[in-house]
């Protein structure tokens, strides 16, 4: 392998970090699992930095991936400051906002910093691609009716960006010169209108839109008001129901639609209603969405991996397709989307930007 250049890409998740490596094509994938006892021992994410990045390190060993041979080292974008869309150099100002997670903790935070320290050592670029906190939003789309509360996007752009320029490719068009509507649906739901290459409007995956496996999604604002004072649960327990126990969570017990996909084939009524709501709820954002496009749609995308349902998808896909053509990417292309990012950069194709 010392005659080839290498990119590797380093996608942390919340019990996984995925790694791969790219030529141009993808020549291997893993998946490096972390079990729940693993990680007790870490108080706070940014801690479990170490030990991810040692376990990677022996992989690459294991698989005979010389270091010297890697081109650039790409990392899975976190919790940072709002951003445009695009391809950053990864920096010490980057890395320490990461440690400092003051836009919350994450583990895709630990992306940047692993590659980072990798390229680092070997005076090779760094980079992240379409972060969480990317933000092209309109100025309309962030008022929110509450100055106190201004409307803030976070949301699965490095996927939704990704198969937004696959849906254009295949139209024989730029992303930059077509329209789209991108639902992701996974552990949160991000629907949001692609105008000309910007995403200028979301609604933020961890507090609004539609529910999602453990997700509540956008709540009746006086009741929860009431509930916040009414000494039935303390700060951080109503946090964690709102994110992590809400959602379909809340109503079955499950985080897991194949489950509730069961549950309804022998007759659960509320299963049946709750998978209902569901399709309802992100059908209802698309139909919102494209009225912030006012109308003018190429495709509607339905991605993520609750886009493998195709109980679901033919429910959003009967609700909306009057507006425009549906196009379902089920799954996510964040290791490929993150290389080609990457790629870009290499080529020429695209400018990184420095965060600053």
């Amino acid at each position: 392998m010392a005659d080839k250049e290498f990119i590797l890409v380093i996608n942390p998740g919340a019990t996984s970090t995925k790694i791969a490596l790219f030529d141009g094509a993808q020549l291997f994938k893993e998946t490096i699992e972390h079990s729940v006892s693993d990680l007790q021992e870490f108080n706070q994410i940014f801690d479990q930095y170490q030990y991810r990045l040692q376990l990677i390190l022996a992989i690459l060993n294991e698989k005979k991936i010389q270091l010297n041979c890697l081109k650039a080292v790409v990392g899975r974008g976190g919790l940072l400051k709002p951003l445009s869309g695009g391809t950053y150099i990864v920096n010490q100002l980057m890395v320490d906002d990461l440690e400092a997670a003051e836009r919350g903790e994450h583990a895709s935070n630990l992306g940047a910093v692993m590659a980072f320290n990798i390229a680092e050592r070997l005076s090779i670029p760094s980079y992240i691609v379409d972060p969480v906190s990317v933000d092209e939003m309109d100025a309309v789309a962030r008022i929110s009716g509450l100055p106190d509360l201004p409307r803030i996007s976070l949301s699965h752009a490095l996927n939704m960006k990704a198969v937004a320029r696959k849906a254009a490719s295949e139209l024989n068009k730029k992303y930059e010169d077509a329209n789209f509507i991108v639902a992701h649906l996974g552990t949160g739901v991000s629907v949001t209108p692609h105008k000309q290459g910007k995403m200028i409007d979301v609604n933020n995956a961890m507090e609004e839109g539609p529910f999602s496996p453990d997700r509540c999604g956008g709540l009746p604002a006086s009741q929860l008001a009431k509930l916040c004072y009414s000494g039935k649960y303390t700060y951080q327990e109503l946090k964690k129901k709102l994110n992590g126990s809400g959602g379909i969570f809340a109503y079955l017990g499950t985080k897991d639609i194949r489950e509730v996909e069961a549950m309804a084939q022998q007759g659960n009524d509320q299963a049946e209603l709750i998978l209902q709501a569901l399709s309802y709820q992100v059908a209802k954002e698309i139909g919102a969405m494209a009225a912030v496009l006012a109308g003018q749609v190429d495709r509607i995308i339905i991605t993520g991996g609750i886009a493998y349902s195709a109980r679901i998808v033919a429910d959003i896909r009967r609700r909306v397709e009057f507006i425009a053509p549906v196009v379902v990417i089920p799954g996510e292309e964040e290791l490929e989307a993150l290389a080609l990012g990457a790629v870009r950069v290499i080529r020429g194709e695209e400018v990184p930007r420095l965060y600053v």
